[in-house]
């Protein structure tokens, strides 16, 4: 009988410390991920994937946190303070309904960003049976928001000598500006600003061995002056059904591919990040940033385009931000930012199955 008990008390002492262990794991990886928005992925990539990890680690040590509570643990002290800093950041992922500003005291601008994929979802699933039927079907849902401003990325035309043409006749009184890369195939893509305000400039801004760049366009409204830049960072370029085929199939050349694809992008992102905000450093007006950062809200990209500038959906957002379908609700990495003097007072992105990404669409008072 006492072999028993001291049998009992070894195991329950085990059993202690590796929960222990457990714990405290989880809450450091935790911790560090709150560290990935100030570390430069180019000095240390893995960071990223930290900050792409903060809502399951989250979920991770709120249940190791209940688990420890429920058996009167005084380990809970461990999940519990390695999620104190996670309540600041929740904001950036979900938002209560929030009271809207029935009207407006200033006049107001409408935006959308949206990245349509080279209008390339089209299946039996959406109705849509090919390139040219998803792009009516975009155009015609942004006919239907009646924007001022629509920042378009990864935008293909079949033939690159008719994009002006197109493009009018698509979004008829829209001034359209746009940088588009050509293709062997006389097709092109890139990035598109449609807009209905008076344009005052405009620009580009490439970045090094990357189809990714970013444009900006000026504009004068309402005796306002202010700079929209329409961005499309770094992509992964990496398919997930392929991941899980690799994964599944324990095929280590697609997973070491993935790594290296993964590894790359993130490496080359800052870089493009930096030379954007580089660039609204020494904007000479305000400056809104829209695009698809391709990174999360617990990012380098997100903490550094928004010095300066307000969330949109923190601002006027209620429920999940997620703007990837793929990872919905978990993945937001689609963004309108605002000058800090502006307010945003309406934010939603539309569940529309013409891309693997959702609109984000705000109306602003100026």
């Amino acid at each position: 009988m006492a072999k028993k008990k001291v049998k009992s008390k070894k195991g329950s002492r085990i059993f202690g410390i590796t929960s222990r262990l457990l714990m405290l794991v989880a809450a450091g990886f935790l911790v560090l991920s709150y560290g990935s928005m100030l570390v430069n992925p180019a000095k240390a990539w893995g960071m990223t994937l930290l900050g792409l990890m903060f809502v399951p680690l989250s979920v991770v040590n709120l249940l190791l946190l209940l688990w420890a509570l429920k058996r009167l643990s005084r380990s809970f002290v461990i999940p519990l303070l390695a999620l104190l800093p996670s309540f600041f950041f929740l904001g950036r992922y979900v938002q209560l309904s929030q009271d809207r500003i029935t009207e407006p005291q200033d006049p107001t601008l409408k935006v959308i960003s949206y990245n349509v994929g080279r209008f390339s979802l089209h299946d039996e699933d959406t109705g849509i049976s090919g390139r040219s039927q998803c792009a009516d079907s975009v155009f015609a849902m942004l006919r239907r928001q009646d924007p001022d401003i629509v920042c378009l990325q990864e935008f293909r035309i079949s033939d690159v000598n008719k994009v002006r043409a197109y493009l009018d006749r698509q979004m008829r009184g829209y001034k359209a500006d746009f940088y588009l890369f050509p293709a062997s195939d006389g097709s092109a893509f890139g990035n598109v600003t449609l807009s209905r305000i008076p344009v005052k400039g405009k620009g580009k801004i490439k970045f090094e061995e990357s189809a990714n760049l970013a444009i900006y366009t000026d504009y004068e409204v309402y005796d306002r002056r202010f700079r929209v830049y329409n961005c499309h960072f770094q992509s992964y370029n990496i398919s997930l059904p392929g991941i899980l085929r690799g994964f599944l199939n324990a095929d280590k050349a697609v997973m070491t591919e993935t790594g290296s694809k993964m590894k790359r992008s993130i490496k080359r992102r800052p870089v493009q990040v930096d030379q954007v905000f580089s660039d609204i450093e020494n904007c000479p007006v305000e400056a809104f940033v829209c695009g698809d950062f391709n990174d999360n809200p617990m990012s380098y990209s997100y903490h550094r385009m928004t010095k300066g500038r307000k969330d949109s959906f923190r601002e006027a957002g209620s429920g999940f931000g997620a703007t990837f379908a793929g990872l919905w609700p978990l993945l937001r990495i689609d963004y309108i930012l605002i000058p800090e003097r502006f307010n945003a007072i309406d934010h939603h992105t539309p569940r529309v199955d013409f891309s693997d990404h959702y609109p984000v669409i705000t109306t602003v008072e100026l």
